[in-house]
């Protein structure tokens, strides 16, 4: 199995930023066969050097990741995110 954490700091964190982000990562529960499990939550740490929004996905192997990382569906998500200017931190790990 593959963890896949990737952390979100947008340049205008406003809650409807944030859960905007949060609602379209969501969405893409149930629509890519090979995402074993999703979730995302934003973040509630007033600390400087806290993210906004987390996503943690499962995939069953590094193939399947790779494809996600050219899926339309998760393509599509991608381009909302760079619309809000986020930077992002990613790790990626078997387990």
């Amino acid at each position: 199995m593959v963890k896949h954490i990737v952390f979100f700091k947008l340049e205008n964190p406003s809650q409807e930023n944030k859960k905007s982000l949060q609602d379209k990562i969501l969405s893409m529960k149930g629509k890519i066969d090979y995402l074993v499990s999703l979730e995302s939550g934003v973040n509630f740490s007033p600390e400087e050097r806290a993210y906004d929004v987390a996503l943690v996905s499962d995939f069953n192997s590094k193939e399947d990741l790779k494809r996600y990382a050219t899926d339309p569906i998760h393509l599509d998500v991608i381009a909302h995110a760079k619309s809000l200017n986020v930077a992002t931190k990613v790790v990626d790990y078997e387990y």
